[in-house]
């Protein structure tokens, strides 16, 4: 677990522009169970969430069409919540930073760390904008 002062700033990146936050299982499910499309963004400490996941989940929300529901897990922080948002992401193993969209609840696409690190927020705010205008 990381102390909350350091994760604060990394939390707030995403809440501030409207991210809701997960903390337990119970908001896991809940949020699952929505209709409609949702993007699941599992957050981390490391510096490829910092210089392009977070930037690059916010670039894309600039689209006309983005997910109704966008929200947020963090790994090595709420781990039950983050083990519980990962459990819908099967079969794509966990890491983190990774993004999912979902829709009604089915998993329609998946950015795995691999997809993110080294790769400039642009491309991944252009990815995640592909898929919406495809699911959204």
């Amino acid at each position: 677990m990381y102390p909350p002062e350091l994760v604060k700033p990394m939390r707030e990146h995403l809440t501030a522009v409207g991210f809701e936050e997960l903390h337990t299982t119970d908001a896991v499910k809940e949020v699952m169970g929505r209709t409609g499309t949702t993007l699941v963004v599992v957050n981390s400490v490391c510096g490829c969430a910092a210089a392009n996941a977070r930037p690059g989940a916010i670039m894309s929300l600039q689209n006309d069409k983005k997910p109704e529901h966008i929200v947020t897990v963090f790994a090595g922080v709420d781990r039950e919540a983050t083990d519980l948002a990962r459990s819908f992401m099967i079969p794509f193993p966990p890491s983190s930073p990774s993004m999912a969209l979902f829709k009604d609840g089915e998993l329609v696409h998946m950015l795995e760390r691999h997809h993110i690190e080294g790769r400039p927020a642009e491309m991944i705010a252009e990815n995640l904008v592909d898929a919406y205008n495809e699911f959204c």
